[in-house]
């Protein structure tokens, strides 16, 4: 299984440095949902991690070895990345996007194989658009297209999957199917990384919670470990109510307030 972590990573954009010596190390084959306030690097931490910021310092490792001397097409057959952007594609069918996840097993100008075919076929079936693979995409809701995005990245066949907050903008209903979905394909043994706001649906569906705030790498552990009102207080300066579910023994926060200064 591909293993991915950081080494003192440092990103930034220009002057401006955004990431601060982060060290992780992601936990293989479970599903990891990086939590923190608007602007605090989220995003960033994953671009660098997924090889699409170059860091002003520190390691990005793929399997021991650093992201940044890899090929492009080498990382992608490790590495599948979903950015909060991806966007309708006017003229393009459902099975036409998924198929892009095999481009980086294409040499030159060759067609698709017998092979990515297959695995075209399961990431339709896996993400239950089947029904949808002669569809324009952007006849499409937002949870389907959301749906044809996610099987895009399965298709790529890759241990794991970068996913930058895969529910925003999604009724309560849709974020469901696609959390959901998500445990299914990690129960099939990909590691999942992705950002997420709300925090019930970390803790719900998540096995190791990183906390982030302004660029630095505040918490990381269990959703119980992380989810505490003292944690809470210090990522994003509210006051929790924070009770255990009979469901699952996971931390549910009931409600909060801003945190009164001393």
């Amino acid at each position: 299984m591909t293993k991915l972590h950081t080494a003192d990573l440092v990103v930034g954009y220009e002057k401006k440095i955004v990431i601060k010596d982060v060290t992780i190390e992601i936990p293989d084959g479970k599903i990891t949902s990086l939590i923190g306030p608007n602007g605090s690097g989220k995003t960033t931490l994953l671009k660098a991690m997924a090889r699409i910021l170059i860091p002003k310092s520190g390691t990005v490792f793929v399997d021991g070895e650093d992201v940044q001397r890899q090929d492009s097409k080498q990382v992608a057959q490790k590495i599948a990345s979903l950015s909060q952007n991806s966007q309708a594609v006017n003229g393009l069918k459902v099975a036409e996007i998924v198929a892009y996840g095999r481009f980086p097993y294409q040499k030159g100008f060759s067609s698709l194989k017998q092979m990515d075919h297959e695995l075209i076929r399961w990431a339709l079936d896996a993400c239950n658009i089947t029904h949808l693979k002669d569809r324009p995409i952007a006849s499409l809701s937002g949870g389907q297209q959301q749906r044809v995005w996610i099987a895009m990245a399965l298709a790529q066949d890759t241990d794991i999957l970068i996913l930058d907050e895969p529910i925003t903008f999604l009724d309560p209903a849709h974020q469901l199917e696609i959390l959901e979905l998500l445990e299914t394909i990690n129960q099939q043994g990909k590691t999942i990384l992705m950002t997420i706001h709300d925090l019930n649906h970390a803790s719900r569906f998540s096995d190791h919670i990183l906390g982030m705030k302004e660029g630095i790498l505040t918490f990381q552990g269990t959703p119980k470990e992380i989810f505490t009102p003292e944690n809470l207080a210090q990522l994003f300066d509210i006051q929790a109510t924070i009770i255990e579910s009979t469901e699952n023994r996971k931390p549910i926060v009931v409600s909060y307030n801003l945190k009164k200064e001393a």
